[in-house]
């Protein structure tokens, strides 16, 4: 069984930057797809950027673009989210998530692992 560890969450400003950090641990596959969802209080979870295993695999969603990078080191099964220049509708909780499938749209489509969350609260 896989296990995702997420980190790095936490209060910080508008305009602000802020990374986290995603540690897949167990059985992992020899290779597999990771990304990140977000749920802001209220609202329905949402996509926010993949990574398939190869570094040209990666796809990020509308509402970050420009201001947000998935990267990934696979020697370590780690992904990584950098969040620049964060805005107040940010605020959500932010789930690492895996797939067995390899390939950026399944990550994007039904991931299969999920992480318990980290907190990420944009203030002004």
């Amino acid at each position: 069984q896989v296990q995702l560890v997420e980190s790095g969450g936490g209060l910080v400003q508008a305009g602000e930057s802020l990374r986290l950090s995603c540690a897949a641990s167990g059985r992992t596959p020899d290779t597999f797809g990771m990304g990140w969802f977000r749920q802001a209080p209220g609202r329905e979870r949402e996509f926010v950027a993949a990574r398939g295993w190869t570094a040209d695999s990666t796809f990020v969603a509308q509402s970050v673009q420009g201001r947000f990078k998935i990267s990934r080191d696979n020697s370590k099964n780690t992904v990584y989210l950098q969040m620049n220049n964060l805005r107040l509708e940010d605020t959500a909780t932010y789930y690492c998530v895996a797939s067995s499938d390899p390939d950026v749209h399944a990550v994007v489509a039904d991931p299969e692992i999920w992480g318990q969350g980290t907190l990420v609260t944009v203030s002004s």
